[in-house]
């Protein structure tokens, strides 16, 4: 993130802005109830994003343990595409959780397990218990140095424990924040994409607020760029 000048705008309205986007407001009315135009909130909750996947990236060598959930998703397009090649319109998301912890997401090219399985290795701790649907971009973790465990989707219950609910909630829970805000521009899924993982990691909105007027606080001098 390159230093920018000054914000014009107070502090007040900073925090203000920085209340709406923690409450999930749209900039379109955040700038209504602020008083401001609406592409001067737009360009500020883009910043917040910015700082946010700055954060985040900071955290990318963490590895989780114990038992994890992966899986991918399909963000944006209206057709229905093929699995584990990219459909027209559509971004490819892989992302993985452990259960009780953290999720973390990456944009992927396409879900094959040539993409998937290095990412996992990456990621995950030796001898962890991983847990999959059936999709044969996994393959490769049954003679892996994880315990893998498959869900399969056309059974009408899941087991106890072997199941992926917790990773496709989040894919729910990011899915329906992103439709809240009427759009998302495809040049900036990345940011909106971690905005969500953030959001879901820090579930408490006043605990949000408190860590990212910090991370404001931080980062003024990169924040503060004249607004359109």
């Amino acid at each position: 993130m390159g230093s920018m000048r000054k914000s014009r705008l107070s502090h007040y309205k900073q925090d203000r802005l920085t209340e709406h986007f923690i409450a999930g407001t749209t900039a379109r009315t955040a700038a209504r109830f602020c008083g401001l135009h609406r592409n001067t909130a737009a360009y500020y909750f883009l910043r917040l994003r910015e700082i946010i996947a700055y954060e985040l990236e900071a955290e990318i060598k963490a590895m989780f343990g114990g038992e994890i959930e992966v899986d991918e998703s399909y963000f944006g397009g209206r057709r229905k595409g093929k699995r584990g090649r990219s459909a027209a319109g559509k971004i490819p998301v892989f992302g993985l959780l452990k259960r009780g912890g953290k999720v973390y997401t990456k944009i992927i090219p396409d879900a094959s397990g040539a993409t998937l399985i290095p990412i996992i290795k990456r990621k995950v701790v030796p001898d962890s218990i991983v847990y999959s649907d059936c999709w044969r971009g996994y393959n490769v973790l049954d003679v892996s140095d994880f315990h893998h465990f498959r869900l399969n989707h056309s059974k009408l219950f899941a087991d106890r424990h072997n199941h992926i609910n917790s990773i496709e909630n989040f894919w729910n829970q990011a899915k329906r924040h992103m439709r809240k805000l009427n759009g998302v521009p495809k040049d900036q899924f990345g940011l909106y994409l971690k905005e969500c993982e953030w959001r879901f990691n820090n579930s408490d909105p006043s605990r949000q607020l408190l860590v990212l007027r910090q991370w404001v606080k931080r980062h003024l001098k990169s924040l503060s760029g004249s607004a359109p």
